[in-house]
């Protein structure tokens, strides 16, 4: 997840990668490594990765259009060390041994939460939609419009962690169809209790993280990249990914201990100190985990 002022064009945008300096340390980049940033946004994290040694090669990929021609002009001065592919890490096409390390940010990038045309959030009015890759059909209006009382209550309960799930699913099939975020996001916050509606987060959060999740199928691709990647990495390699809320962090943890590749280095998450949390608020949830792929 990055922190990201958008202005007019691409090289405005300003980036403040998550937990940079410990993916870096984490990731112990060695001078001529080839990187793989499975998740590149703005660039951020590769940036960091170029900057730390000599002649580091990166493979970085993104399946969102817009944020990688965003990340093309934004690292254009490194030139050929980066090959960027346009491509959702699960469906990527990993060949064995090739990377020195691994780097994954599963966080929703301020542009999509900040550019309000994407659907991402309720704080601006704008169409359902939460694709992170336009090229698939199904958005969070078909979710919300076509998909029945049971499912959606179950979706904003196992994805969502959404306790007035059943609530507010109720409430959603009675007054749909629902085509903008802030009419959606009203209509949950009107079916809840008061102290529920006022409280430290707006009552809409949970369903809108269920529905992104839902429509970007996020933790299967998160369970298919993670049983790939280890693979991909040379011997001693390391692979580190930032989650940002327990669904995800529970899947890394557990894919992590699970692999036979690999070797757990972080026994608890890393997380975002005082001072990073201050300048970038975002970061407060973030837990990074990392290990490395055994010798053979």
């Amino acid at each position: 997840m990055e922190h990201e002022v958008q202005g007019m064009k691409a090289q405005e945008f300003f980036h403040v990668p998550v937990l940079g300096r410990e993916v870096v340390e984490g990731l112990a980049v060695r001078p001529g490594g080839h990187y793989l940033d499975a998740t590149v946004g703005g660039g951020g994290h590769t940036r960091l990765i170029l900057e730390a040694a000599p002649d580091v090669q990166i493979t970085a990929l993104d399946q969102d259009e817009e944020a990688l021609a965003a990340a093309q002009k934004i690292l254009a001065v490194f030139h050929e060390r980066v090959k960027f592919i346009h491509v959702n890490f699960a469906n990527y096409e990993f060949s064995p041994n090739k990377f020195h390390g691994i780097i994954a940010d599963l966080g929703v990038s301020s542009h999509h939460l900040d550019t309000s045309e994407r659907g991402f959030s309720f704080r601006a009015q704008a169409n359902l939609d939460m694709r992170m890759d336009r090229r698939q059909s199904l958005t969070a209006a078909d979710v919300i419009n076509d998909w029945d009382e049971a499912e959606l209550a179950n979706i904003f309960f196992k994805y969502g962690e959404e306790r007035l799930s059943r609530r507010i699913a109720r409430r959603i099939v009675e007054q749909r169809p629902f085509h903008q975020t802030t009419e959606l996001a009203q209509a949950i916050a009107y079916c809840v209790p008061p102290k529920y509606r006022y409280g430290r987060i707006h009552p809409a959060t949970r369903v809108f993280q269920a529905l992104r999740i839902v429509v970007n199928d996020e933790l299967k691709s998160l369970e298919t990249f993670l049983n790939k990647a280890p693979n991909a990495l040379v011997p001693g390699g390391k692979i580190a990914i930032i989650s940002f809320h327990s669904l995800e962090d529970r899947i890394v943890k557990h894919s992590f201990k699970d692999s036979p590749l690999l070797k757990v280095l972080t026994k608890k998450p890393i997380e975002a100190q005082e001072e990073e949390i201050v300048k970038n608020p975002r970061a407060r949830s973030a837990k990074l985990r990392i290990a490395h792929r055994e010798d053979i």
